[in-house]
């Protein structure tokens, strides 16, 4: 049975939708497990590794993962904290702009115990982070997670990492960029973004950016690059792109990157080479961008899914 865990802060999101306001649930690794639920075996067990409040939006959470194949596992509960809430507005060609109130979120202190943490991450097959997840911890927390993905990989986990840099998170790029590298080393699968690796760290194309993530010792890298599709590399071989669908018209772009994440590491697991799992990955991706919010129905992905390993299949032959 696959078992897999995603670490970070899953949020209230309030949706903009006209007039009025829907509130749901997301956060990037969240997005990123709610696309790997979907499109794993049934018997695959899923996890979201946190850290929770007592308060009733708490509960709502836990009750929203349960109730669609999603565990907590021995993620903290902690009272007098709760989640952290972000709000959605779009323009006309829907993109987004963010709205975020989060600096007591219960999340932040999801590595505050290691001994739950480490109860959480062993026996996995597959740990998901991102640059938001360290972005939230401090200097000592993240510490201790890098320990314990370590620790899990010595166990058999793969780790993956989507750095996902978001400045207004961080005290300031250098700090951004050391805790990056310290994850990276214990890091099998980089899932990553342009332009904003080379924002961050200076790397002049996407070619440069795979060449430098190789160099740090990560064994496989999938660069994401929004409407130009993928770029995969990994040790040894040529960088290669993995165009995008074409003629693709965005309902909302959010969650594009998380559900990519997603479908790229179930066909990793389902034992798809990486320009394959990256053609998969862009499909879904674009199942993602067609609805409103973050999240996709299960059923919607699955049979995407299904249509996308059969459009593959077909253009093989």
């Amino acid at each position: 049975m696959i078992r897999v865990a995603s670490v970070g802060e899953c949020m209230l999101e309030l949706q903009a939708r006209g007039a009025d306001w829907h509130l749901g649930h997301a956060g990037d690794t969240f997005n990123t497990l709610w696309m790997l639920r979907a499109l794993l075996p049934p018997e695959a067990e899923t996890d979201y590794v946190t850290a929770f409040g007592d308060d009733p939006f708490s509960d709502r959470q836990r009750d929203f993962m349960a109730g669609h194949g999603i565990g907590t596992a021995a993620s903290p509960r902690l009272p007098g904290l709760r989640p952290g809430l972000y709000a959605i507005t779009l323009d006309a060609a829907g993109e987004r702009s963010f709205s975020y109130w989060r600096s007591d979120s219960a999340a932040r202190r999801l590595a505050d115990d290691p001994a739950a943490l480490r109860q959480s991450l062993t026996g996995r097959d597959l740990i998901h982070v991102s640059g938001i997840t360290l972005a939230i911890l401090t200097p000592e927390a993240r510490r201790v997670l890098r320990d314990e993905l370590a620790r899990a990989r010595q166990g058999g986990a793969l780790v993956s990492f989507d750095p996902n840099w978001r400045p207004a998170l961080w005290p300031g790029p250098d700090v951004a960029r050391s805790a990056m590298r310290e994850l990276l080393a214990v890091c099998d699968i980089a899932l990553p973004s342009w332009p904003d690796e080379g924002a961050l760290f200076g790397d002049t194309d996407p070619q440069v950016c795979c060449g430098r993530l190789l160099s740090l010792g990560v064994p496989e890298v999938a660069l994401k690059l929004g409407a130009e599709g993928a770029l995969t590399a990994t040790a040894g071989t040529p960088a290669q792109v993995v165009p995008a669908l074409p003629d693709l018209t965005p309902l909302d772009t959010t969650g594009a990157g998380d559900g990519f994440n997603g479908a790229y590491l179930a066909a990793r697991l389902a034992g798809h080479a990486p320009t394959v799992a990256a053609r998969l990955a862009n499909r879904m991706a674009a199942e993602v961008i067609g609805v409103y919010g973050a999240l996709a129905e299960p059923g919607v992905l699955r049979r995407g899914w299904a249509e996308a390993q059969r459009e593959i299949a077909s253009a093989d032959r």
